[in-house]
């Protein structure tokens, strides 16, 4: 997503806000269907991809996220293991929200 009439948006998913971001149905099945995968890719369910597939996604579609999913995680855990630190320019309004560990 890029151009200003998505920053709200862009805004929203930076900060872990996905009922804010005005996801259609779809979309939204596939960012629970990806945190699935980020939180406890164990449990991803034949019936979670059905449902993905019901919604209009096809298998290369959801292959696809399962990729991007797993390998964005891998340099999520790569940078946070060497503390790599994105530049400010990554993050103009400062930290999102999502990053915050309480």
């Amino acid at each position: 997503m890029q151009g200003e009439q998505y920053a709200p948006v862009a805004e929203a998913l930076r900060n872990g806000d996905l009922d804010a971001a005005g996801l259609n149905l779809a979309e939204r099945k596939l960012m629970d269907f990806v945190e699935t995968i980020t939180r406890h890719a164990y449990r991803v369910t034949d019936e979670q991809v059905q449902e993905l597939r019901d919604v209009g996604w096809t298998d290369e579609q959801i292959a696809e996220a399962v990729y991007d999913a797993a390998l964005f995680n891998l340099f999520v855990r790569l940078a946070d293991t060497f503390g790599i630190e994105p530049p400010a320019a990554y993050e103009p309004n400062g930290i999102p929200k999502a990053a915050i560990k309480p």
